[in-house]
């Protein structure tokens, strides 16, 4: 199961991004926010980066409109591995060489078409396993 969240600013794309994941049979919980009213990227980006870090998602997607300050509060989160991405490469590389967890996108930056491509680069790339990336996330962990 992967969660998802946005703010106001990425409440149009998270739609999107979520119905493109159910389509494809990939179940999500939606962790809000629920219309276009404004409100705090705090809370949301929280709320996906705990379900992720408790085991209840495997996965999660975070979006606001520069997706900078919902990664930067699911980063807060122990466990969790962030990264904003705006291309393909990055969420394939994000994947390989640091296994994050939690996906973030800005809706102001990238379009439909090519969050649907980061999205299914993050979810089907797995961790590449390699022993000097585990010793790197390894260090990471421990600041």
């Amino acid at each position: 199961m992967i969660a998802i969240g946005c703010d106001h600013g990425g409440f149009e794309l998270k739609e999107k991004v979520k119905n493109y994941l159910e389509g494809k049979g990939i179940a999500v919980a939606d962790k809000g926010c629920y219309n276009k009213d404004s409100v705090d990227y705090p809370a949301f980006g929280h709320a996906v980066a705990k379900a992720v870090a408790n085991g209840e998602c495997e996965k999660g997607i975070v979006i606001c409109t520069t997706g900078i300050g919902i990664s930067i509060s699911a980063n807060k989160v122990p466990g969790v591995r962030c990264a904003l991405c705006a291309d393909s490469f990055s969420a394939k590389m994000t994947r390989l060489h640091n296994d994050a967890n939690v996906l973030a996108m800005g809706a102001g930056i990238v379009g439909e078409n090519l969050a649907y491509e980061i999205v299914d680069t993050f979810v089907n790339t797995e961790f590449s396993n390699e022993a000097r990336h585990q010793r790197r996330i390894d260090l990471i962990e421990q600041i």
